[in-house]
């Protein structure tokens, strides 16, 4: 079921604590890619229109920060590649922010699977081992013998 909703197998597990992280971690997720997406979108039209070398579409100039003009940020030819870097970095956060968040999905399953495996398994310092001689025996009619350590682990 943590395959299909997320957060489901820290429920599962009686891990309620885990929940605002595991959640809080895909609301980040999801507020970096839609921030990125759009921040890359927005730069790909303003880099679209200033090369397209249209008069009506002037889309970069809404994304010239307040008192700047686009001679005092270097020129065209400046702002373009300006434009174009931008475009490309936001791109490269908006992709690895889809790639963190498929990692934190992943992390959540191990999570809960690995937590599922260990509900049982007993951590009390009672634990004790005892080594022993042994006599073992093998071959036809049991004709051959030799002599070993014997270890066991007494739960």
């Amino acid at each position: 079921m943590g395959a299909i909703i997320p957060g489901y197998g820290q429920i599962y597990n009686r891990k309620y604590w885990k929940l605002p992280i595991v959640y809080g971690g895909f609301l980040g997720c999801a507020y970096a890619i839609s921030w990125n997406g759009t921040m890359y979108s927005d730069y790909k039209k303003a880099y679209r229109d200033i090369i397209d070398n249209d008069p009506t579409t002037n889309s970069f100039m809404d994304i010239l920060p307040e008192g700047y003009t686009i001679e005092s940020l270097g020129g065209m030819s400046q702002y373009t590649k300006t434009l174009q870097t931008k475009q490309n970095t936001y791109r490269r956060y908006r992709d690895l922010s889809i790639v963190i968040t498929v990692a934190l999905y992943a992390i959540t399953l191990v999570d809960a699977y690995v937590d599922a495996q260990l509900f049982d398994f007993d951590i009390s310092p009672d634990l004790t081992m005892h080594v022993t001689p042994a006599l073992l025996e093998y071959g036809t009619q049991n004709q051959n013998r030799a002599f070993a350590l014997q270890l066991t682990i007494d739960l």
